[in-house]
C-alpha cells in the first residue's frame, strides 16, 4: 500500500519561510509527477507547483519566484521550499504523486495534508 507523508507546517511569520517534505513509501515500482497543492477554508483545492520526474517545474502565478518545488527521486521525497511568504498562503498543503504500484499503470495518490499558517 502506497502512503504520502507530509511534515514541516506550522506557523510562520509574514515574510518569513518555511520548508514542507512529503515522503512516498510502500510498494512502489515508480513516481511519475509530483506536486504540492493548498486549500484554503472555503475554497477548492489549487495547484501550488508540479514536478516532473526529469525535474521540469510548474508554478501557479501567486507563488512564483517565492516558492521552490524540488525532489530526491533516491528518497522517493518532494519539496516545497517557501519564501517571502503572505496571510494568503495559509492553507493546508496537500502532497500528490503519480505512482506505479506494480501494477504497469500509474494511480493519483494524495497526502493528509499538513497547515501552513502565516500571520503575525
Amino acid at each position: 500500500q502506497v502512503r504520502l507523508v507530509e511534515s514541516g507546517g506550522g506557523l510562520v511569520q509574514p515574510g518569513g519561510s518555511l520548508r514542507i517534505s512529503c515522503a512516498a513509501s510502500g510498494s512502489i515500482w515508480a513516481i511519475n509527477g509530483m506536486g504540492w497543492y493548498r486549500q484554503a477554508p472555503g475554497k477548492q483545492r489549487d495547484m501550488v507547483a508540479v514536478i516532473t520526474s526529469g525535474g521540469s517545474t510548474n508554478y501557479a502565478d501567486s507563488v512564483q519566484g517565492r516558492f521552490t518545488i524540488s525532489r530526491d527521486n533516491a528518497k522517493n521525497t518532494v519539496y516545497l521550499q517557501m519564501n517571502s511568504l503572505k496571510p494568503e498562503d495559509t492553507a493546508v498543503y496537500y502532497c500528490n504523486a503519480d505512482i506505479d504500484d506494480g501494477l504497469g499503470y500509474f494511480d493519483q495518490y494524495w497526502g493528509q495534508g499538513t497547515q501552513v499558517t502565516v500571520s503575525s
